[in-house]
């Protein structure tokens, strides 16, 4: 085994899982369509989702419409999905590790959207197959899940909970446990993504990735 991929299991086996049974929660808004974009010259569809930091299959997703996604036209009014509300828990969570971070003498880490985008469909993922581990069913390890979307590293982690009310719970649970803690303040990362998705019965589902970029 080479040292990536030794600090990568290394890693992972720091970040156990930890939950909070939920109680009382309150739940925000669900997405909703935010608006159009008009289609400009050059414009392709990853242009698009690139250009607001979501991705090619959800923007597809919202526009049932187009017969084709991949001959859009110049004019064209395209819907933009909006997970406002969802970015704004999961950058919560990124400004508490790096007030942690700055606590403690770190650097702090990089928001790195590609990288919230897979941290999110790891939580949704979690949802939809009914299990609460590192190993998807559908994606396999936190590792082989980052590099089948394109992330490029040299060393990672993964930290998952669910059933905290707010991104300050779920950081007062990781930080109170040792495994979460070692990856929130470690010094060998420099980017992180945060996802959160949103059961049926209201319970939040969190995921924090790490990576070293290469």
């Amino acid at each position: 085994m080479n040292l990536s991929k030794i600090k990568r299991t290394l890693c992972l086996l720091l970040a156990l899982a930890v939950f909070v049974l939920p109680s009382g929660m309150v739940t925000p808004p669900a997405a909703a369509q935010s608006g159009t974009y008009t289609v400009a010259r050059g414009d392709t569809m990853w242009k698009i989702a690139v250009r607001y930091q979501i991705g090619v299959s959800e923007l597809i997703q919202a526009n049932p419409q187009l017969k084709n996604p991949n001959m859009i036209y110049v004019g064209q009014k395209i819907n933009i999905p909006s997970i406002d509300n969802v970015k704004t828990l999961e950058q919560q969570v990124i400004d508490l590790v790096n007030k942690q971070r700055a606590a403690n003498g770190l650097s702090p880490l990089k928001s790195k959207w590609e990288l919230c985008r897979v941290a999110r469909y790891k939580s949704q993922d979690m949802i939809n197959k009914n299990y609460f581990a590192h190993q998807s069913p559908t994606y396999g390890s936190p590792f082989d899940m980052m590099e089948s979307f394109g992330i490029r590293f040299s060393a990672g982690g993964e930290n998952i909970a669910y059933g905290q009310k707010t991104p300050q719970e779920v950081m007062n649970a990781w930080m109170n446990s040792p495994g979460h803690r070692s990856n929130i303040l470690s010094p060998t990362y420099n980017q992180i993504g945060v996802g959160v998705a949103k059961k049926s019965n209201g319970t939040y589902y969190w995921t924090q990735m790490f990576i070293k970029s290469t």
